[in-house]
């Protein structure tokens, strides 16, 4: 096709048309040259000698026209509007925090999304540039999966995209989706077993929504409900481990479920998995009963990591290690892999071949995380020889009882990470790497909180309601933060974010890692709506069940030790927060007094302030713990 438009050109001009030899690149006269006014040129000047190939013609002109739009733009990224919530089904666009050319590195926050439950940060996974924003600041009702804006590797190709327009990405998408001119007739090739769509009944997959900002993969810990129970709106279906913490999935619809394809325990399931298959009419639930994604292979459930196992247990799955173990090797990506550049240099560094790396980035792009993340898959143990088989027991001689498991050996015990713990190291790592932290510490007597405390809890004893130290601190911390703004900031690359709420984020020890569930205006809360907001977080922190807008955000946090037993320790700020407050436990001590003994006893309580120098200066950090340490010793003046 391309020779051909080449001697139509020439021969309008010259009697010897020019002809080149083997294909070329298509250069952009090329692209101009296949208009349809040029086309319709060159067809009329040549409709003699081109008789009875107009249609082929046609079709060709068509389809290199198709392939002209898709190719025509530079390597790029199309950003989607994630689900940032279970139930989220538009977002609004409430601010961009990057430009358009401007760099973007790994955890950077690009656009504050309005969910249905809170305004949440959006973050990038990956370094790249920000080539186009198309959806704009606030853009109401935008649905999942729009494409919000694009990004690219290289900022020389940021101009391409200047004149880009969603209009144009409609336009991109059919042609992109576009099927090639069907070859050669040849012999049909055996289709799939029953392949979903083609002949079931309506139905509809549930698939696994991001139940947090920053989370790429989940762990279906529990399924609450069984094939064949009926779903109303509102239900728990499962409990799927995210990131942050453990959240329940609910229904959106009512129906009955027809087939679990995610078992329980299933770890590392990336977004957009199927997890299951939901039908309206309880008689089409029979008919998945078989039913078996396309191009995905049923997900067995894990097996339990046995212990220790005695040498003639492992026999009988000998043979079975081999064809294990090279399910990975098998499971190589062939042809082009789209990785990140810091991807691709991290992975050189580590001889890490990205051909065996599964990427979860935008199309299935690898990023930074998921070359860190990586385990090569194990060479398979040798077979264990036939001697080490189970004999059989032979006549007249009694089969000897089984022996009871080993007690584990070595010395040390391999725990597998969980999603939450691996955040949480990742985050700590973070703010010390890049937060340039500072302490201040200060010593408050607590006597009239403790002598307070104690009057307040027998009036509230008839309603069932016990106030803590903690509650005292979390009033006197956010007052503290109404007195002294700056330390109620938030660091956001570009600018520091002065917050007029105080949110105080309370740190919780859970069996699964640390959360911090947020007390929200706290400033204006009294002591029992504090006691009772800080019991109910940490009960739901501790059972798995908070929802993610109630651990996400914060202006500012306190982290008790106390109760330990501790005295004092240094906190690592939670980012974007700027501050966060170590509170050790109260002690007696002698203090100096002009009265006859020469001394007083009083409850002396240590706290630390770690403060984000970038935000909070050393006076500013000591001004706040001045004006905390007055609520604290003169109780009272927090009702002023």
């Amino acid at each position: 096709m391309l020779r051909l438009v080449l001697r139509l050109r020439p021969c309008v001009r010259s009697a010897r048309p020019a002809v080149l030899s083997g294909p070329a690149p298509v250069p952009s006269q090329l692209r101009r040259l296949h208009s349809d006014r040029s086309l319709g040129r060159s067809t009329q000047a040549y409709s003699g000698i081109l008789s009875g190939k107009t249609c082929v013609l046609q079709q060709q002109r068509a389809e290199f026209s198709r392939s002209s739009r898709v190719y025509s733009l530079p390597p790029h990224q199309k950003v989607e509007l994630p689900a940032l919530s279970p139930t989220m089904q538009l977002g609004t666009i409430a601010r961009w925090e990057k430009k358009e050319g401007d760099k973007i590195n790994e955890g950077d926050l690009i656009a504050e999304v309005e969910t249905d439950k809170a305004t949440v940060g959006f973050e990038m996974l990956e370094e790249c540039y920000l080539a186009k924003i198309l959806v704009q600041e606030g853009t109401r009702d935008v649905p999942i999966g729009s494409v919000i804006c694009i990004t690219v590797d290289n900022p020389d190709l940021i101009p391409a995209f200047k004149d880009f327009t969603l209009e144009k990405l409609a336009a991109l998408a059919p042609a992109a989706a576009a099927p090639p001119p069907p070859a050669a007739p040849a012999a049909a090739a055996p289709s799939s077993p029953q392949a979903p769509g083609s002949s079931y009944p309506p139905h509809m997959k549930i698939l696994l929504p991001a139940l947090s900002p920053t989370m790429t993969m989940g762990t279906v810990q529990r399924w609450e409900k069984k094939v064949g129970e009926k779903l109303n709106e509102g239900d728990l279906l499962a409990e799927i481990e995210t990131d942050k913490a453990t959240i329940g999935f609910e229904v959106q619809e009512e129906g009955y479920l027809a087939k679990i394809m995610i078992p329980e325990g299933t770890r590392d399931v990336p977004l957009g998995t199927p997890l299951c298959i939901m039908v309206e009419k309880e008689s089409d639930i029979q008919a998945f009963a078989d039913y078996v994604e396309t191009g995905v292979a049923a997900t067995p459930p894990p097996a339990p990591t046995p212990v220790a196992a005695p040498p003639a247990a492992a026999a009988p799955a000998a043979p079975a290690t081999p064809a294990a173990a090279a399910a990975p090797a098998a499971a190589a990506r062939k042809g082009r892999v789209f990785a990140s550049p810091l991807a691709k240099k991290l992975a050189a560094e580590k001889g890490i071949d990205l051909a065996q790396v599964s990427g979860t980035g935008p199309d299935g792009r690898i990023t930074k995380k998921d070359v860190e993340t990586f385990v090569p898959a194990k060479a398979a143990p040798a077979p264990i020889a036939p001697a080490a088989a189970p004999v059989a027991p032979t006549p007249g001689r009694v089969p000897a009882a089984p022996a009871v498991a080993p007690v584990p050996t070595g010395t040390f015990t391999d725990i597998p990470i969980s999603n939450i713990r691996r955040v949480i190291a990742q985050r700590l790592m973070q703010s010390k790497q890049t937060i340039p932290h500072y302490y201040l510490s200060v010593d408050i007597n607590m006597d009239q909180v403790l002598d307070l405390r104690k009057e307040l809890n027998a009036e509230v004893k008839a309603d069932n309601i016990k106030l803590s130290v903690n509650d005292f601190i979390i009033k006197a911390s956010a007052l503290a933060c109404l007195k002294v703004p700056e330390a109620n900031s938030s660091w956001m690359d570009t600018v520091i974010r002065q917050n007029h709420v105080v949110d105080v984020s309370v740190a919780v020890s859970t069996p699964s890692g640390l959360i911090t569930p947020i007390v929200f205006n706290a400033h204006i809360k009294g002591l029992a709506a504090i006691s009772k907001d800080t019991v109910s977080l940490a009960a739901k922190a501790r059972e798995g069940k908070l929802q993610p807008h109630e651990f996400q955000g914060g202006t500012f946090t306190v982290s008790n030790l106390g109760m330990y037993g501790i005295k004092n320790f240094s906190a690592i700020i939670n980012p974007p927060q700027a501050c966060i407050l170590a509170v050790g436990g109260s002690e007696k001590r002698l203090l100096p007094a002009d009265n006859e003994r020469g001394f007083d006893v009083a409850n002396m309580m240590s706290v630390t302030l770690s403060c984000d120098h970038r935000v909070v200066d050393g006076a500013v950090g000591a001004q706040w713990l001045a004006e905390f340490r007055k609520f604290l010793e003169k109780p009272i003046t927090m009702l002023l």
